[in-house]
């Protein structure tokens, strides 16, 4: 299921090739910048629109090219009782448009343009039209790469706007379910040799302006390297990572100052005998919130096993997700920070609850109905580690304190992903969540309906 998930919301050049040569087409990626279109070409008839506009020589040589494309989405969704509370219904849609622009300048410069613009209709629930759903017109990405060779692998150079995302995305995402994106500004260089890849990020957050031109927030810095090795010779895949972020001005828990603290961790991955595959992420924090320490942690981990021979090859999971909280208002910090995570895939559908002070036991599976429809299902059992601190929400934001029990509740989601053709994928699914004592001992405690469906097209 989660793996469905990442793989429903996000839906990687090289030097030229002669048309000589075989023409390869890429799979369409979410970060569009991923997509090498080096070595497609077409023939004088094609049945596909746009593929005239992905390879599109600029120099006789074919050394300089143009590659152009774009995405279009809109989904509709629907609540009931949002937040927990009544009369907080309300049905609305959200959709989004980008375009780009990828000129390669021979084997080492490429320059990369995205524009976009997110809308929402009116929202008639708490925080109106957010943030994550309106940015008129904007920058989405626009950087340069230069990439040369350095000793046995390849150094690649990016300064500019740009997406980022590492991982599972569970500390690093541009959180594909927001309509608006997120973004960053700065400079990342990635070093690419035999299975591994470190990038290393010296980066400031742009937040959304829903009206006007996003500019960076230099109170919100992220820095640091990422390192992944792919799974090889019967070894799991690793990754290993050190992430500095800084915040000016916040408040944890009673506790209030700015906020430096690095992030250590490794995730581990991979298959294992009888159909079962595994996933471990581990992440501990350390740092200062004004003159408090930081100490926290986090633990995800998720079993999966596809049954041989099933119909609609399934695969059935189980996992478990924890991350610490404050066992005492005021003083120093044990609250676990998600930085900026795709949260989404991993605590529900909902978005009731974040990667802070919680304890997620789940289970679910994926079944395929054909080669192009997939159905889910998932259920998460939410309980808080620490009462005396906060739940947080997909945000990171607190959403309710003074819990009694620790009970958060349980939520059920149901999913279904359809693809249309090579440009068109339908999605969408229901989500249920039944809240739990300690909710129902701080305030409204109403059980919440979620229900939506999406199309997106991508050229």
């Amino acid at each position: 299921m989660r793996l469905w998930t990442l793989t429903a919301c996000l839906s990687i050049g090289t030097t030229f090739a002669q048309e000589s040569l075989e023409s390869v087409r890429p799979a369409y990626s979410f970060l569009r910048q991923h997509e090498d279109w080096s070595r497609f070409f077409v023939a004088d008839e094609t049945e596909d629109a746009f593929d005239r506009i992905k390879h599109m020589k600029l120099s006789e040589d074919g050394r300089i090219w143009l590659s152009l494309g774009g995405r279009l989405e809109a989904r509709f969704e629907s609540w009931k009782n949002f937040g927990f509370a009544k009369p907080n219904d309300d049905a609305f849609t959200v959709s989004r448009a980008l375009a780009h622009a990828d000129l390669h300048l021979g084997e080492h410069v490429r320059v990369f343009v995205e524009g976009k613009t997110a809308q929402a209709t009116d929202r008639d629930l708490p925080g109106g039209r957010r943030p994550l759903d309106l940015d008129t017109v904007d920058l989405q990405q626009a950087f340069v790469d230069v990439k040369f060779r350095v000793g046995e692998g390849t150094l690649r150079l990016r300064p500019g706007r740009q997406m980022l995302l590492f991982g599972a995305q569970r500390l690093v995402s541009p959180l594909p379910w927001g309509n608006t994106l997120r973004t960053w500004e700065g400079l990342t260089a990635e070093w690419t040799t035999g299975p591994w890849s470190i990038t290393g990020l010296a980066t400031v957050f742009v937040p959304v302006n829903k009206t006007s031109f996003n500019t960076p927030d230099d109170d919100q810095t992220l820095w640091g390297l990422y390192a992944h090795r792919k799974p090889l010779g019967g070894l799991p895949g690793i990754e290993l990572f050190a992430l500095a972020n800084e915040r000016t001005n916040v408040s944890i828990n009673g506790t209030t100052g700015n906020e430096e603290r690095v992030t250590f961790g490794t995730r581990v991955f991979g298959n294992a005998p009888r159909r079962l595959d595994y996933e471990v992420e581990l992440a501990w924090q350390t740092g200062e919130v004004g003159n408090a320490d930081v100490n926290a942690w986090s633990v995800a981990s998720q079993l999966g096993w596809k049954p041989e021979g099933a119909a609609g090859s399934p695969r059935l999971w189980v996992g478990f997700d924890a991350a610490s909280g404050d066992d005492q208002s005021g003083g120093d910090v044990g609250t676990f920070h998600q930085l900026f995570p795709l949260g989404h895939a991993y605590f529900g559908f909902i978005d009731a609850v974040g990667r802070q002070n919680i304890m997620d036991t789940s289970l679910g599976g994926m079944w395929a109905l054909s080669d192009k429809t997939k159905l889910g299902v998932a259920a998460h059992y939410f309980r808080l580690m620490e009462t005396s601190d906060a739940l947080y929400n997909a945000g990171g934001a607190p959403s309710r304190t003074g819990f009694d029990s620790s009970d958060v509740g349980t939520e059920l989601d149901l999913t279904a992903f359809h693809k249309v053709d090579l440009h068109t994928q339908l999605y969408g699914g229901y989500s249920h969540f039944w809240p739990g004592d300690g909710l129902s001992g701080t305030g409204p405690a109403e059980d919440v309906d979620f229900l939506y469906v999406g199309i997106g097209t991508t050229f």
